[in-house]
């Protein structure tokens, strides 16, 4: 019941996002199709797993970033179309990317409730909305989970660009490119030292918020300036 009607918006949201993005020319990939349908790829994440887990508090963070990313595209005209009969490969890497950057984006809005929770229970006030999440090793459990799928994701995106584009440190790459490289490398140290050294908590949060700050200057930050900026 408390998981239907973000279900429903998200419904609506894909809906919308559909009509905006798909055209008999092709895909428009543009900066604010890109960042609605990663809200909503995150916002999805997000409600699949509240079934799993009693996590869907969450929600008040995702879902109205998600519905704010949908109003702006609807208002917003920049386009960056995909042509239709595109080469698989480029399909492929554009999708494993996409799906990366929202797996990592779940982590780090779950690493920003983890610090919350974190910072709420140390000053001893597990009042307010800190009372219906699990417990802050449950939490942490849960971010490392996510941040492995997403790693995993990025290395398969980096992998599908380097072998389906022909020039990935091409002009117009070589920001998204290096910026992604550093991301994955933050991550990398992020879980040897979970691994190996035992990182949590404040360590964690840092090294997941640094790591998704970099992806997504590598992918929006690019994008921001080519078709908003200088458009």
């Amino acid at each position: 019941m408390l998981l239907a009607p973000g279900f429903v918006a998200l419904s609506a949201h894909i809906f919308i996002l559909y009509s905006t993005m798909i055209s008999p020319v092709g895909i428009n990939f543009s900066f604010y199709s890109s960042l609605s349908l990663i809200s909503a790829s995150i916002a999805l994440l997000t409600l699949l797993s509240s079934v799993r887990h009693p996590i869907e508090i969450m929600g008040i963070i995702v879902l109205p970033i998600a519905a704010a990313t949908i109003i702006i595209d609807t208002l917003q005209s920049t386009s960056n179309v995909i042509i239709t009969g595109s080469s698989n490969g480029l399909l492929f890497h554009i999708i494993s990317s996409i799906i990366a950057y929202s797996i990592l984006g779940l982590a780090a809005v779950h690493a920003v409730v983890l610090s919350i929770q974190n910072r709420f229970l140390h000053r001893h006030q597990p009042g307010g909305f800190i009372r219906f999440l699990p417990p802050l090793k449950t939490m942490e459990s849960l971010l490392f989970e996510i941040i492995i799928i997403g790693f995993v994701g990025l290395s398969i995106s980096l992998a599908s660009g380097f072998i389906f584009l022909e020039n990935i440190f091409a002009q117009h790459l070589v920001h998204k490119t290096t910026l992604s490289m550093f991301a994955w490398i933050v991550f990398a140290i992020l879980l040897f030292g979970h691994w190996f050294i035992g990182w949590r908590g404040r360590t964690a949060v840092r090294w997941t918020l640094g790591g998704f700050f970099s992806l997504m200057l590598a992918y929006f930050g690019s994008k921001f300036v080519l078709e908003v900026l200088l458009k």
